[in-house]
């Protein structure tokens, strides 16, 4: 398994709810059907576990950063029309022959396929194409060190209006800092130890890191399904609730959005885990997973009921329980 793959197989834990890809050329014009600031946290949400700015150019990094495609894609297309549609298709399906980060590939593997919610990849790219984006310290040193002399970022500087977060925005920071640090960690031990290690590493460490998470935050923090490995992950009632309305709403190709419910001094706080091709190695139909994962994943878990998956279901949940700020 390369580097890259080993970023998305750490999707497991939280994976942005999907849709089935729509071809670039049903995708009308989408100047004026976003906002920047919407283009900007689907960015965030669904790109920057592996292509995140903040991780250091040679400390696990998986990916590289979204500026380092904007700039790259940026000397080939130089219309927007282009730049979303070469983008566009390559998520769609990528493959080393239209690859245009060829150093990339080369040291972290071609981007696994996956799914994105409906428009999504395009939103993101006209986005990127029109605004500025956030790059690491390193990068423009980086960028100028590969021949390109005098680089500076194009795009407008985007205005954030500081706004009183609601409590469906908390939920999801909550739930995407949590999977930053879980899927590090497990990357971290898939590099050095191999894909088997990593179950022991879920088995030890994924709820002490979840923990601390809860910690940081003052909240509740947890990972619930219907179908659960670890028995501490098992769904109470009300959660098994939302399970099933999610997965209906992940069968019918709707976009599943939080659940926020108002308890008085306390906010409950819902989302949806899908699965993708990466989680089916683990969590996929008996058939379809290699022998010794199996044998490895029973050993540590004797009543493990989280298997028999296909692509694009809801696996889980996130359950999160914090202050009632009002």
């Amino acid at each position: 398994m390369n580097k890259y793959s080993i970023g998305l197989f750490a999707l497991l834990f939280f994976i942005s709810c999907q849709k089935k890809n729509v071809p670039y050329e049903e995708i009308t014009s989408l100047s004026e059907a976003y906002s920047p600031q919407e283009a900007k946290d689907l960015m965030e949400t669904h790109c920057y576990l592996c292509h995140s700015p903040s991780t250091k150019e040679n400390e696990g990094r998986i990916a590289p950063p979204m500026i380092a495609v904007k700039s790259r894609y940026l000397m080939d297309y130089n219309s927007k029309k282009d730049f979303v549609k070469a983008i566009s298709n390559f998520v769609e399906n990528p493959t080393n022959e239209i690859a245009k980060m060829h150093g990339a590939v080369k040291k972290f593997g071609v981007m696994p396929k996956q799914a994105f919610p409906e428009n999504t990849v395009a939103k993101i790219a006209d986005f990127m194409f029109d605004y500025q984006i956030e790059e690491p310290t390193w990068f423009k040193e980086h960028w100028q060190g590969h021949g390109n002399d005098d680089w500076t970022q194009t795009g407008k500087k985007v205005i954030v209006v500081e706004k009183q977060k609601s409590y469906d925005e908390i939920g999801l920071e909550y739930a995407l800092a949590t999977k930053k640090i879980l899927g590090q960690n497990l990357m971290g031990a898939i590099q050095k130890k191999g894909t088997l290690e990593a179950l022991v590493f879920c088995n030890i460490q994924a709820m002490p890191l979840t923990d601390s998470m809860s910690v940081k935050y003052n909240a509740i923090i947890k990972r619930v399904s219907d179908k659960n490995r670890n028995p501490n992950n098992k769904a109470n009632t009300e959660e098994l609730v939302y399970i099933e309305q999610f997965k209906k709403d992940l069968a019918a190709k709707i976009e599943p959005k939080p659940v926020v419910i108002d308890k008085g001094e306390k906010i409950q706080f819902y989302y949806p885990i899908p699965t993708n091709t990466m989680c089916l190695e683990c969590h996929g139909k008996s058939e379809n997973i290699k022998a010794e994962i199996r044998v490895k994943t029973l050993k540590l878990y004797p009543k493990d009921l989280a298997i028999g998956y296909g692509e694009n279901e809801v696996r889980g949940i996130w359950s999160i329980t914090f202050d009632n700020k009002k």
